[in-house]
């Protein structure tokens, strides 16, 4: 039987990983916290049964930085990723390097604690992933021309003034477009959307539009 996975949180502010970590012991995960990428890095070729949860913006050694190594060795370890408000990009990054999941700054504890879940339990069978994919594409289909290129460029990690200005509208009517977006698709968040498109194979694409 595989053993329970322990979650390590990784980041440099003292308050907001102290946080975390009673927010998880609370919930009844095995919690380890560290302050920086480069003292967990030297347990990282040593974890089996582990999640971890880091800060984007982290000095010397960023959370992208830690994602690429956990890559490199091939370490099947899930990462979510913590996010401030303006690094949709640095996001969208991540989700492309393998990152599971990203919370974009401020989060509530429910939040955190179903996204944990949902990462835990990525082991759902086949079929309910193809059924989920199937899902996902019959929402994309229901979507506007506009409304595409609008997903696209979330997706792609730009703000709404840079979409406006592709497109050619206002950054009010961009505004309009992801909330429509957000109901069409039934999403919750950013993350989601951005999950959504990478299971449908959008996140690879987006970086083509044109400018």
């Amino acid at each position: 039987m595989q053993p329970e996975p322990i979650i390590y949180v990784i980041d440099d502010d003292d308050a907001v990983r102290q946080s975390l970590e009673f927010l998880l012991r609370t919930a009844g995960h095995t919690v380890r916290g560290f302050e920086s990428a480069k003292a967990f890095l030297e347990i990282l070729p040593e974890l089996r049964s582990a999640c971890i949860i880091t800060d984007v913006r982290m000095p010397d050694i960023t959370g992208i930085d830690l994602l690429r190594r956990v890559k490199e060795l091939d370490a099947d370890i899930p990462v979510i990723m913590i996010t401030g408000h303006g690094d949709i990009s640095l996001a969208v990054e991540a989700m492309k390097l393998g990152a599971v999941d990203f919370l974009e700054k401020p989060f509530d504890d429910d939040q955190l604690l179903a996204a944990l879940k949902s990462t835990l339990s990525q082991d759902a069978d086949l079929a309910e992933r193809k059924a989920k994919l199937t899902e996902i594409h019959d929402k994309l289909a229901a979507l506007s021309n506009r409304e595409r290129q609008v997903l696209e460029g979330l997706v792609a990690g730009s703000a709404n003034k840079t979409i406006a200005f592709d497109l050619g509208i206002s950054p009010r009517t961009v505004e309009i477009y992801r909330a429509n977006l957000m109901t069409k698709m039934a999403a919750n968040s950013l993350s989601d959307l951005v999950r959504m498109a990478m299971m449908a194979g959008i996140l690879e694409n987006s970086g083509k539009r044109g400018r």
